[in-house]
């Protein structure tokens, strides 16, 4: 008895597999549907965390306009010399790959504006309003 009673629990359940194989036939619309939004979901997630990363890193109140680069120039294929304004003074930094160096201190100095159609081009305010993220 109990040997019959254990063929017709393998045989439901044998069935039952292969009825439910037969109903899962795949389409591939369906698929490319689920591949779809999968990318979509994953695309979102990236740009959230990026924009929330953004948000997380701005600096804030009176410390974010602390320090500002004025100019930068490159001197080599990697190494640059930049000037950093901090307050009222002016840091001239040489900055390479994994290193900073101070090469001087100066007071600020106003900055020249360069003439009108002396080839360079100028950014319309919004569009610097955009860049700084304002």
């Amino acid at each position: 008895m109990r040997k019959l009673s254990a063929l017709f629990v393998i045989l439901f359940l044998c069935a039952a597999d292969a009825s439910a194989q037969a109903a899962a036939v795949p389409s591939v619309s369906a698929s490319l549907m689920q591949m779809f939004l999968g990318l979509v979901g994953v695309l979102a997630l990236l740009v959230g965390s990026l924009w929330l990363l953004k948000k997380l890193t701005a600096q804030r109140g009176a410390a974010a306009g602390l320090m500002r680069v004025v100019a930068a120039t490159a001197v080599g294929g990697r190494e640059r010399v930049v000037i950093v304004e901090v307050g009222s003074t002016w840091l001239v930094l040489g900055v390479a790959p994994g290193r900073v160096s101070a090469l001087a201190e100066i007071p600020r100095q106003p900055v020249p504006e360069p003439p009108p159609g002396s080839g360079t081009i100028t950014v319309p305010r919004w569009l610097q309003q955009l860049m700084q993220g304002r």
